[in-house]
């Protein structure tokens, strides 16, 4: 089981130069565990790239539709109240942005609350650096 953040989601809806390993992790372990406002991310992070004009209109609505797809088979981890509490405390220990702390706190309550192991996987290199020193294994480039 794998808990995924989103930069890791993103290759998995769009063409990037790490889209045929990303699809070949999830192949070898298709349960997929995101934190709830993942898919917010991933669709941040397709409008950014069509203002850049990194995807046409076409490419954009395959990437939406595939996301949807995926929405439909992963699991989101919302206990609120946990995850945010868990957070602050990461964003004083670690170098991490708020969403990056959400997301690692996500794994940890999951973790946590479901005594399993979960491996991280993740392109953003201080979330991995701080899942790392947290206990997860990380799945990076």
């Amino acid at each position: 089981m794998r808990f995924w953040d989103s930069s890791a989601i993103v290759p998995l809806v769009c063409a990037e130069p790490s889209s045929r390993m990303t699809r070949s992790w999830l192949r070898r372990d298709p349960v997929m565990l995101v934190w709830a406002l993942a898919a917010t991310e991933v669709v941040s992070a397709l409008c950014r790239k069509q203002r850049q004009q990194a995807l046409d209109a076409r490419t954009y609505r395959s990437a939406q539709r595939r996301l949807k797809k995926l929405e439909v088979a992963w699991n989101e981890i919302v206990h609120l109240e946990a995850v945010r509490t868990r957070a602050r405390e990461l964003l004083a220990a670690h170098d991490l942005r708020a969403a990056d702390a959400l997301h690692l706190a996500a794994a940890l309550v999951t973790r946590e609350q479901a005594g399993t192991v979960l491996e991280f996987v993740t392109f953003d290199q201080r979330l991995a650096a701080a899942a790392q020193r947290e206990g997860f294994a990380v799945i990076s480039e």
